[in-house]
């Protein structure tokens, strides 16, 4: 049995998927690379059958009809045979050193006295053009290089969550909570990450940097405008995340706070794009998703809206509009979240 799978999911990505896998394939026999063509109509389907012949028994290409980037990862974790899983994006790479220093943990907790659920590591925003490099670390949120659990977490700011670049599941973790993400959406990062933490129960942070998040193309899912552009797809994995957990049941305190805070961020940008959009549509969507909340649970509706990110986003008027955005952008220079 593998280690690690690695799916790759790709859409059309001759441009860079190179770059992405020959960065994966120093892990060598002890890593599955599963590199799904999403129905692309470039040579992307020609170079990852190049890569499957070239490097039999390591990388492996699946193609299917196109599906979204979700179905790419549902195909990708269908098709894993190794003990951990992790979603490495086509424009995107892992530094060789903490690659290394990951893999080498991996072999030291198989086999140990307890399931290790999941693995953080940083990853860095690799914003193109700009000269210095931001890195999401979690130094003050979890202990370092030792087995914990929640109840061991130091803080949980908001803001300060984990997104699907700092994360690897154990495999069968991820089917035990039958994660599946929709079809034909982008933003599902936020609901693989989200759904699987209640069973997580054993964790280990490593304080390297790992993960090159790739920023920069203007078609890119996190383009302001392409989220404004996306909006239903946006609230439609804010919908799922509500459908999936409700953060209020969670018994133990602190993974409670963390789910809310999660929650409350991403309703916070499903909002804020509603507002960003101006239009009256835009408006109602908002509204809908309000609504949405406050039929599904009265107390999780009133403890989002009457925080201070659910005040200041409701603020009625186009003064109170103006006022959520700004509070917005702000809060993204002194948070750091995207």
């Amino acid at each position: 049995m593998k280690l690690l799978s690695i799916a790759v999911p790709c859409y059309n990505s001759q441009d860079y998927m190179e770059h992405c896998v020959d960065s994966l394939l120093p892990g060598g026999e002890d890593v599955e690379i599963i590199i799904v063509d999403d129905g692309s109509s470039d040579r992307t389907a020609e170079i990852a059958d190049k890569y499957a012949a070239d490097y039999p028994g390591i990388v492996k290409a699946v193609h299917q009809e196109n599906g979204g980037h979700g179905e790419a990862v549902n195909r990708g974790l269908k098709e894993a045979k190794g003990l951990y899983f992790k979603v490495v994006d086509s424009d995107d790479w892992v530094d060789q050193e903490a690659y290394r220093i990951i893999l080498d943990k991996l072999r030291e907790v198989t086999g140990g006295p307890v399931n290790v659920d999941m693995v953080i590591s940083n990853f860095v925003y690799d914003k193109q053009g700009a000269w210095h490099k931001k890195i999401m670390h979690y130094t003050l949120e979890f202990p370092h290089n030792r087995v914990f659990t929640w109840p061991e977490v130091y803080l949980a700011p908001k803001g300060k969550y984990l997104l699907m670049h700092s994360v690897i599941f154990r495999t069968k973790l991820l089917r035990a909570c039958k994660l599946e993400l929709p079809k034909h959406t982008f933003y599902v990062d936020n609901l693989y990450v989200y759904q699987p933490l209640p069973f997580v129960k054993n964790m280990i942070y490593l304080d390297v940097d790992f993960y090159h998040y790739f920023i920069g193309r203007d078609d890119q899912s996190v383009n302001e405008k392409v989220m404004i552009s996306r909006i239903d797809q946006q609230i439609r994995v804010n919908k799922l995340m509500l459908d999936s957990i409700n953060p209020l049941t969670i018994h133990e305190r602190k993974l409670r706070r963390y789910l809310f805070n999660y929650l409350e961020i991403v309703t916070t940008v499903s909002t804020v794009m509603c507002l960003r959009g101006g239009t009256e549509e835009f408006l109602e969507k908002k509204r809908e998703l309000w609504g949405y909340i406050r039929e599904k649970d009265l107390r999780l509706f009133h403890r989002l809206r009457n925080g201070v990110l659910g005040f200041i986003m409701n603020i009625p008027g186009k003064g109170g509009r103006r006022i959520g955005i700004a509070a917005y952008q702000l809060t993204q220079k002194l948070v750091g979240f995207n």
